[in-house]
């Protein structure tokens, strides 16, 4: 065996410590064996650096797999409208890991559909619900929080908030109960996901009073659980959202992660929890290297997203799987959202095979220039009739209107009504709303409508795996790209533990590529796939 190959073995077995020394001079011996075991002394210990067993279960935060009852630090985090689908919590969870299901965009009745199947299938493993920020429509949120609570689901993502809501404060402190022996139990955990600090400050706080007043006041909340609320924080943990797909605020992670860890350290000094606060990383990791780096930054683990969307468990066509296949880093692109088209914010969204960020920025750009869609020069609106909307503005509305009041959301209708802006800026919603469906469902010749939530991720994904197993969507499942992130990791690890010791590894080393599932668990040794203790409180 050549060096690369001995240096490669050891490294690969991490549940196995590294022990390398030198023979024949500068060359180098890579084994698992203590050299000093067959040594007189120690000066004749031909020693030169060493590495640590660093096991799945040894990366990230302890706690935080204790906490939600996972075997790795690893979340499929929630895609909208079912795209991170029943199917991929499931999987999730069969593997020690916590996926959360696509709620957000959804009716209460696939909600509860969703909810009703993964509550009597995994009464025993872990997994979660997307809650989000619905700036227009806080009854629905306030609903979905109810019919959470209703069949016991004890965990939920919390994504695109701005503030804290009555439903989500409802939700985090309904149920929070203090044993005979002092503990403070609170049932609901919120997994917080994050990119702005002042959010983040926030979440890391107990419950807004004037929000806990008001349920006491609806009799929502006894007095007691208003009382104990005041020691907990509205998530415990907390999910540092960098450069994603959807919404997103194209942060940095390398300047994120290390911003919010110091906010941890900050609150967790400020109000003394008795449990503690963990950080996590989103946005970017796609590959062994960029996981070993969420790890090596002091995340206590890791969630992935874009990825996720190329598998065959996703709620999403056959047609967007492949497209994200081919996706290269510089195929994205920011678009205006559809829930908050006013205000001016923002998706990022695959550009490669779609007009959708062209099309959706240019009725955004039309609605900031204009108070009606009729004051938009006729060769525009001729444009918008024949090929975004596919029929006349008058026909889009009726079907927009029809939409909401199906939602009792008559406010809205009320206000088009009497503002033709508004009208507009609803019909041009609609036709952003539904290009993410029309991708969901693969519609034929809308194609070029396709709005498909995408990170940079995607792209360095697609040139990690090319011309492996996991090149094609066919071969795409879940955990085998969640184990060979973990694994990678792993061994990035333990190579730069030998790498700071002055060992120059041999080229491609450390390299990882592509592993089947079973693979992995078979270096990873016995034991390796088994669930952790439990949640805590």
């Amino acid at each position: 065996m050549n060096t690369l190959e001995s240096a490669r073995s050891a490294l690969f077995q991490i549940t196995k410590p590294v022990f390398v020394t030198t023979e024949a001079g500068s060359h180098l011996s890579f084994t698992h064996h203590h050299p000093g075991e067959s040594q007189k002394t120690a000066e004749d210990i031909p020693f030169a650096a060493y590495a640590p067993a660093v096991p799945l279960h040894a990366l990230g935060d302890k706690a935080f797999m204790h906490r939600h009852g996972l075997a790795y630090p690893y979340v499929a985090g929630a895609m909208a409208n079912g795209i991170s689908s029943v199917q991929m919590v499931e999987t999730m969870a069969e593997n020690g890991m916590v996926g959360f299901f696509g709620a957000g965009g959804l009716s209460l009745e696939k909600i509860r559909e969703a909810v009703v199947h993964l509550t009597s299938c995994l009464t025993d493993k872990p997994f979660g619900c997307n809650l989000i920020h619905s700036l227009t429509d806080p009854e629905h949120e306030m609903a979905t929080v109810q019919m959470y609570l209703e069949h016991g689901v004890r965990l939920v993502s919390a994504a695109a908030f701005m503030r804290m809501t009555p439903a989500l404060v409802y939700y985090r402190i309904k149920g929070i109960h203090q044993t005979p022996d002092g503990v403070i139990h609170t049932p609901n955990q919120v997994i917080a996901k994050v990119s702005r600090i002042e959010i983040a400050r926030q979440f890391f706080s107990p419950a807004p009073q004037k929000i806990v007043n008001q349920l006491m006041e609806k009799n929502l909340i006894t007095r007691k659980e208003a009382e104990l609320s005041r020691y907990i924080p509205m998530a415990q943990d907390l999910t540092a959202e960098a450069d994603s797909g959807g919404h997103t605020d194209n942060r940095p992670a390398l300047a994120l992660l290390p911003t919010m860890l110091s906010l941890k350290d900050q609150f967790m000094a400020q109000f003394s929890y008795s449990l503690p606060l963990c950080v996590g990383l989103a946005g970017g990791i796609a590959t062994p290297e960029s996981a070993a780096a969420a790890f090596g930054m002091g995340a206590a683990y890791i969630l992935t997203g874009s990825i996720n969307q190329s598998c065959v468990e996703a709620g999403i066509s056959s047609q967007v799987k492949e497209m994200l296949c081919q996706a290269e880093q510089a195929d994205m692109a920011m678009a205006p959202a559809a829930d908050m088209f006013e205000i001016g914010a923002r998706v990022q969204v695959l550009k490669r095979g779609t007009l959708f960020p062209l099309r959706a920025e240019k009725l955004y750009q039309l609605y900031r220039a204009h108070d009606s869609f009729a004051q938009i020069p006729e060769s525009a609106r001729q444009e918008i009739e024949a090929k975004f909307l596919q029929t006349d503005f008058e026909t889009a509305w009726q079907s927009t209107r029809d939409f909401f009041a199906a939602r009792n959301m008559h406010a809205q209708i009320d206000k088009a009504q009497s503002d033709a802006k508004h009208k507009m800026a609803l019909v041009f919603r609609s036709y952003l709303g539904q290009s993410s469906r029309w991708a969901i469902q693969g519609a034929p010749g809308r194609k070029m409508d396709y709005q498909i939530w995408c990170g940079p991720a995607m792209g360095a994904f697609n040139q990690w795996a090319q011309n492996s197993f996991l090149a094609g969507p066919e071969n795409r499942k879940t955990a085998d790209l969640a184990f060979n992130l973990l694994f990678g990791a792993c061994v990035i690890t333990r190579a730069m533990f030998l790498r700071t010791q002055g060992i120059a590894l041999p080229m491609g080393a450390a390299s990882v590529k592509p592993m089947k599932k079973e693979e992995i668990l078979a270096l990873a040794g016995p034991g390796s796939h088994s669930k952790s203790a439990g949640p805590g409180m």
